[in-house]
């Protein structure tokens, strides 16, 4: 038994992994080439439960433990990580909620979304206050039983599509990560714009947005939680989200290991398979080595949370070194293919530049770093 797993959580995973197969990964090449939006996913999504996993069954939610979620969202990331990025953005947003809002709030948002009829998005990053959030300038000023919100956020995925938005705006400048409050923004709320997505790299069915909000006028009954506890908020839903990022990591590193584990066995040179090289073999077993190493961090923080314990250090390592390692495994999974894996037929391209964003959004590397040396320090 994989460690940390239960027999349920196993079985889930299986079930996932056959689901992604055959529904997911036959639409993940053109989904990526045609940029077009994962979203159409949401219902095969909804209808085997994963749009509410994250979620306890009060809520709507499928009531799986936190290791059986890392492992879906690994299979899932497997088959299609533009599909995965939709979801577990999907999930900050109600993590949200779950965590920051009183039970009004989550019985309002929550099984909408559980089942999939609505869709979050979860909008904390700004232009100039990306890796400290502190640092934000979007605001929420109190105008009697509503709030006018004003300000704009960028890279937030699925904003265009969402029903709803949960927003950090400071409500009290002064008191900086103090003074953060949590806002439901919902759709057609008058002041809500969105651009048009942005072209990256990769990831390129996982769309991302530049949201402002221009005089937005917000019912109070739509705040988490007290005014200044967003901030907190925001690092419990990030510390979720970060052991999902590395089960993405892992499931992307994964997809790659197979396929060079593939090519290498149907390659041949002078009528012999290339997996008889002792250097390609090598390359192989480093590959398997880090990519378990980074599995066995993800699973215990996925275990910690589980657990309701404190897990932030946990997941800082999991995210750090599962990022890193997707970007090494899927380039020598690449460099195994020779010039093959540079040509868009095979997804090898897709996997390199899906794996390269890991290092950079919901914490990059070096914000990890920090975390874990602080904790190291204290």
């Amino acid at each position: 038994m994989t460690p940390f797993c239960t027999d349920d959580d196993l079985a889930i995973a299986d079930a996932i992994t056959r689901f992604a197969a055959q529904e997911i990964a036959p639409r993940a090449q053109a989904i990526d080439a045609e940029r077009r939006f994962a979203g159409e996913h949401l219902p095969a999504l909804a209808e085997i439960g994963l749009t509410g996993m994250n979620l306890p069954e009060q809520w709507g939610g499928a009531g799986a433990s936190a290791v059986a979620l890392y492992l879906a969202v690994e299979a899932l990331a497997g088959a299609c990580a533009s599909t995965t990025s939709m979801l577990t953005a999907h999930f900050l947003a109600t993590d949200a909620i779950l965590i920051g809002g009183d039970d009004a709030q989550r019985g309002r948002w929550l099984p909408p979304a559980a089942a999939g009829t609505s869709l979050g998005a979860f909008a904390l990053t700004e232009p100039r206050a990306g890796s400290n959030p502190a640092d934000m300038s979007t605001r929420a000023v109190r105008e009697g039983d509503a709030y006018r919100l004003s300000g704009t956020k960028h890279f937030i995925s699925n904003a265009a599509h969402a029903d709803f938005i949960v927003v950090f705006a400071l409500t009290d400048p002064a008191a900086r990560a103090r003074g953060i409050s949590a806002f439901v923004v919902e759709r057609g709320t008058p002041g809500l714009g969105v651009s048009s997505p942005e072209p990256t790299m990769g990831l390129r069915g996982g769309h991302v947005f530049e949201v402002r909000f221009d005089d937005c006028l917000i019912p109070a009954d739509c705040r988490l939680g007290e005014e200044g506890s967003g901030f907190r908020t925001a690092m419990k839903v990030l510390d979720n989200g970060r052991v999902e990022v590395a089960a993405t990591s892992t499931g992307i590193a994964m997809a790659a290991l197979d396929a060079a584990r593939g090519w290498v066995q149907e390659r041949q040179v002078d009528g012999e398979p290339i997996a008889r090289f002792q250097g390609l073999q090598w390359m192989l077993a480093d590959m398997a080595t880090d990519l378990e190493a980074a599995r066995l961090l993800g699973l215990r923080a996925a275990h910690l949370r589980a657990r309701h314990a404190h897990f932030s250090q946990e997941a800082a390592m999991a995210k750090l070194y599962a990022a890193e390692m997707a970007g090494r495994v899927t380039d020598s999974a690449l460099q195994v293919h020779g010039g093959y894996g540079y040509a868009q037929d095979l997804p090898l391209e897709r996997y390199v530049r899906d794996a390269r964003i890991m290092r950079i959004y919901e914490g990059s590397s070096e914000i990890q770093r920090n975390i874990i040396a602080r904790t190291l320090l204290k």
